[in-house]
């Protein structure tokens, strides 16, 4: 498991790169063809005398690269921001010695250096970026020193003259238009994209660092309740039978009830733990997991008044139903009944991709000054009642099967919890 997360992340680190490189070449193929076309336009016109021999050779040259570069797209070599500079720089160069030949300043498609600078901002850090732009500017100032210059721009046509200077100005600036806005902006899209998909596995690692410091503490608790557990159970029934009071009586039946449940609880999270190490998953149907939770929930929390909507008529459909998943249902519907104990209502709904749990209660809502913080390990509503780890173990062990937790305050008070969880399918 850590070899393959490890591949993801290279996988996730460079994927940018390789993409961004497969559109610089697209892109260098696309200005080939239209220079391929421009070329052999004038040859077969014969408005312009140039030096056709070094025209093919570059343009031979330019092809040659983009086909190699295909091929070395195909393989499993990383891109590395290096290789991704030196081909926007040989995109320059070939724009340079074509320009050489054609007119140099004078040729209107010279602008089109921008093109692969704005690239290079949009994608590249800034070094790169500075040495290309300096690149870029000492080639166009070369060009107006050294350059073959075209004799005429205007030709006639239709008993009128065609100045091809203002329509070739025209066709670079609608070219370079185009390619900024349909490949940059992707570019530049796939960058912020890597770069929020780090950010969220940043955000797991932390949440995962939290979550593994959390259960060792639990695990040392569960171990060390277990003996004053134990030493209540015995005093309780001592205590039962040297008295006889009927209303003490029932006091104590309680008070062991619950240390038994506390007990039992204990003993479900150790074999949870172990079933979780073993199997740690089980498909399950929507409708039987939740009933399953709820009894196992009114148990536990006997003082609370819920009830169920009807569910659809239709077979619910199946979730990955972990230990981790049910004590966080269990962590939420717990925090609605400490919030309002009567009248909770929960519905379960579903679509064919998603599992999508309601619990309602009737409690004060949630404070809109720690809103925004609510899920964050630590921070409670409760006061001193509560631990601020409910919520936050409950969005973790939903989260790592795909859904979302999420609570809404109500317009007749009280919150209401929407959990969503991916549907188990035939592709899962």
């Amino acid at each position: 498991m850590p070899h393959r997360t490890l591949m993801s992340l290279n996988t996730l680190a460079l994927s940018p790169s390789s993409q961004n490189l497969w559109r610089v070449v697209l892109i260098r193929l696309l200005v080939l063809l239209a220079q391929s076309i421009s070329v052999m336009a004038a040859y077969l016109s014969g408005w312009f005398p140039l030096p056709w021999t070094p025209l093919l050779i570059t343009l031979s040259v330019s092809a040659g690269v983009s086909i190699l570069t295909l091929l070395r797209l195909r393989s499993s070599w990383p891109v590395t921001s290096v290789e991704y500079a030196l081909q926007l720089l040989f995109d320059m160069a070939i724009h340079s010695v074509l320009l050489y030949y054609s007119g140099g300043p004078t040729n209107p498609f010279v602008s089109y250096y921008l093109v692969p600078l704005t690239i290079a901002a949009a994608t590249l850090p800034w070094f790169f970026t500075a040495i290309l732009a300096i690149v870029a500017v000492t080639s166009y100032s070369a060009l107006l020193v050294w350059y073959m210059p075209l004799n005429a721009f205007e030709i006639p046509l239709a008993g009128g003259l065609i100045n091809l200077h203002v329509i070739g100005m025209w066709l670079n600036f609608a070219m370079s238009a185009g390619l900024i806005s349909l490949f940059v902006v992707r570019m530049a899209d796939a960058l912020r994209l890597h770069a929020d998909r780090l950010a969220e596995r940043r955000e797991q690692s932390a949440r995962d660092a939290q979550l593994l410091g959390i259960a060792s503490v639990a695990a040392g608790a569960a171990h060390e309740l277990s003996t004053p557990l134990s030493t209540m159970s015995v005093l309780l029934k001592e205590i039962s039978k040297d008295y006889s009071d009927p209303q003490l009586q029932e006091d104590l039946t309680v008070l062991q009830e619950q240390v038994k449940l506390c007990k039992e609880s204990l003993q479900h999270m150790v074999r949870s733990a172990e079933d979780s190490r073993r199997q740690p998953e089980k498909v399950q149907a929507g409708d039987e997991w939740l009933r399953a939770m709820l009894a196992r929930w009114q148990l536990m929390r006997p003082e609370a008044s819920w009830q169920l909507q009807p569910l659809p008529q239709e077979p619910a459909p199946l979730l990955r139903a972990t230990p981790e998943l049910g004590q966080g249902i269990l962590n939420l519907l717990n925090n609605a009944a400490d919030a309002c104990p009567d009248n909770i209502q929960i519905s379960l709904h579903w679509n064919s991709g998603q599992i999508i749990l309601r619990i309602r209660d009737h409690g004060p809502g949630v404070p809109l000054h720690i809103a925004e913080q609510l899920g964050t390990a630590f921070v409670t509503t409760k006061g001193k009642k509560g631990f601020g780890l409910g919520l936050f173990l409950s969005q973790a062990a939903v989260s790592r099967l795909g859904g979302s937790v999420k609570l809404f305050n109500q317009d007749g008070g009280g919150t209401l919890t929407e959990v969503r969880l991916p549907v188990v399918t035939g592709e899962n």
